[in-house]
């Protein structure tokens, strides 16, 4: 705990307790929760990073369309990658 006190001469005093400080430990992957990222949800993520890579960024009016084009299927979705002449750089899998 970290505490400032100030005197009547506006000079600062600093007083430290290190006994109550101490580093965490790491988190232990045991521990997560499980959180797995669906299908649709990817292939919208995919789509937003394949835009902004082609140097198409979404607006906020797009997200609409977006979600629609996340609900066809994969095949439908990997033509649209490649449409869009995604080679790989963006993080997605083609």
């Amino acid at each position: 705990m970290h505490t400032i006190t100030t005197g009547l001469d506006e000079e600062q005093t600093y007083a430290t307790d290190w006994a109550d400080d101490w580093l965490l430990a790491p988190p232990n992957p045991a521990h997560r929760l499980p959180c797995r990222v669906g299908p649709k949800d990817m292939r919208r993520l995919e789509l937003h990073a394949v835009l902004t890579a082609s140097g198409v960024a979404p607006s906020p009016g797009d997200t609409e369309a977006i979600e629609l084009l996340s609900a066809l299927p994969d095949t439908v979705h990997a033509t649209l990658r490649r449409w869009l002449g995604c080679c790989g750089q963006c993080g997605c899998a083609v």
